[in-house]
């Protein structure tokens, strides 16, 4: 905290144990929790809510005014939660009148110069990797990995446990528990080394994949699919997870692949 090479603005509130680095900028009515280190040359600006044991990596901007034209200063916030990285050159913005925030959660990976536009909500355990690109009013559920390069339009959803390969462009929304790749981005199979890796047993991987046969390989509509699941399905924690995403989709769900001839 004593860094006299650093500028805080006296009416941030940055918790003891806090250490700045060199040339860092801390606006006004930022808020740091306990055990965070922040990098050389980070600019933290006003709205910017970061909690405990969060790494931020030189060249980051937090909590920017949003590159929305629409925006009017509103009073909003960026939130981050604990335990956080955030590597070089990231940038987050905060949110507008839509949802008055922007917010990563817990223990997430943001890696080198990707960008997280205003009014994106991010779940807990995330990983994006390189240059990937939120537009705004992203959803992003728990525990989602998106591979270098990956962009993602304004007002779509990616449902928890998902694996989005890298320099896919996402048009619609990604269910839950699924690998999405290919152009366009299609259903490419279910996220099965992931769920193994965060303890789903073979009886549960088992149970979504077949519920994504019905979506993605019988030739139902969507409609058509969700009923089918509903009324042969067991319901499971899994299986309304994956049919209340359909129900909400805003955008319209991605399609399955299909090879041309």
């Amino acid at each position: 905290m004593n860094q006299p090479l650093a500028y805080v603005h006296p009416g941030a509130k940055i918790a003891k144990n806090v250490v700045i680095e060199p040339f860092t900028t801390i606006h006004n009515d930022v808020k740091i929790g306990e055990g965070t280190w922040i990098g050389s040359n980070v600019t933290i600006m006003e709205g910017a809510r970061i909690g405990k044991n969060c790494n931020i990596f030189p060249g980051a901007v937090i909590s920017a005014i949003p590159q929305d034209k629409k925006f009017n200063d509103e009073d909003t916030v960026t939130i981050i939660g604990d335990n956080t990285t955030i590597r070089e050159c990231v940038t987050i913005n905060r949110g507008t009148s839509d949802r008055m925030k922007t917010q990563i959660g817990e223990d997430c990976w943001i890696m080198a110069y990707s960008h997280i536009a205003h009014d994106c909500i991010v779940g807990d355990h995330c990983i994006f990797s390189n240059n990937t690109t939120l537009a705004g009013h992203i959803t992003i559920g728990d525990y989602v990995v998106c591979a270098g390069m990956v962009a993602i339009n304004q007002f779509c959803s990616v449902g928890s446990h998902a694996f989005v390969t890298g320099g896919s462009l996402v048009r619609k929304d990604v269910p839950p528990f699924v690998k999405a790749g290919r152009e366009p981005l299609s259903y490419v199979g279910i996220n099965s080394i992931g769920l193994r890796r965060r303890g789903f047993d073979v009886d549960k991987i088992r149970e979504i994949q077949n519920i994504y046969r019905i979506l993605y390989q019988k030739n139902y509509n969507n409609t058509q699919a969700s009923s089918i699941i509903e009324a042969e399905m067991e319901a499971t924690k899994e299986r309304d997870e994956i049919l209340l995403f359909i129900k909400n989709s805003q955008r319209g769900i991605m399609k399955g692949y299909f090879k041309s001839k």
